[in-house]
């Protein structure tokens, strides 16, 4: 088994990558712990983060946890997440350089699609998991509706996931979730409420488990 291969199996385990952003630097540190507590260890740590890449180089240290970096908008910043420790590698919109990139370097690239053409253009690339953003406006039925044509393919739909949602995303077929301030939230890390967010992190697992 490749590195990625290993990286999709992690998230698999799971089915539920929490987004961290916003999160100021001294914070992140709890808030990852408050994930790993309540059973969360897939972790995206967006780039337009203050500070994103020294997190991402400090939670990879864990061999408990998968980081990825998120917001990755060209190759420049794929390299330098890689570089940081970086095992997969989120875009909110498709660039199939970066693709190529992370691909000959052994990381996940999961670009950002909306469209059928967008992500038959991702699959093509190599792209063995794809983001659909923004999932929420559309709903699990769009995830369903893809995967008549497009069977077998990994979706993950990211956007407007919530705890009443995402069982529903998970039966519709997507591979997981990606989950953004619900759950890492700056506003509840200012205020040290980490027993919060490790039992949200609980309720997403236990959603996503269900089928």
């Amino acid at each position: 088994m490749n590195s990625i291969e290993q990286t999709l199996e992690a998230i698999a385990e799971t089915k539920v990558i929490s987004i961290i952003r916003g999160i100021e630097e001294e914070h992140a540190p709890l808030v990852i712990d408050a994930l790993a507590k309540g059973g969360i260890r897939c972790l995206e740590i967006t780039m337009n983060t203050e500070g994103a890449l020294d997190m991402i180089e400090e939670a990879s240290q864990n061999p408990e946890l998968v980081v990825g970096a998120g917001t990755v908008l060209d190759v420049a910043s794929a390299r330098e997440s890689i570089r940081r420790g970086a095992r997969f590698v989120l875009s909110p919109s498709l660039d199939v350089h970066v693709i190529t990139y992370c691909l000959d370097h052994g990381v996940l690239p999961v670009p950002g699609v909306f469209t059928p053409t967008e992500m038959y253009t991702a699959h093509k690339a190599g792209a063995p998991l794809i983001k659909i953003f923004p999932a929420g406006s559309v709903g699990p039925q769009y995830i369903k509706d893809l995967l008549g044509p497009f069977k077998g393919m990994k979706l993950l739909p990211v956007g407007g996931v919530s705890v009443d949602n995402t069982a529903a995303f998970i039966k519709a077929g997507a591979f997981a979730v990606g989950v953004g301030s619900y759950l890492a939230n700056p506003a509840l890390a200012k205020e040290n409420a980490w027993e919060t967010i490790t039992h949200r992190a609980t309720l997403f697992l236990e959603q996503a488990a269900l089928r």
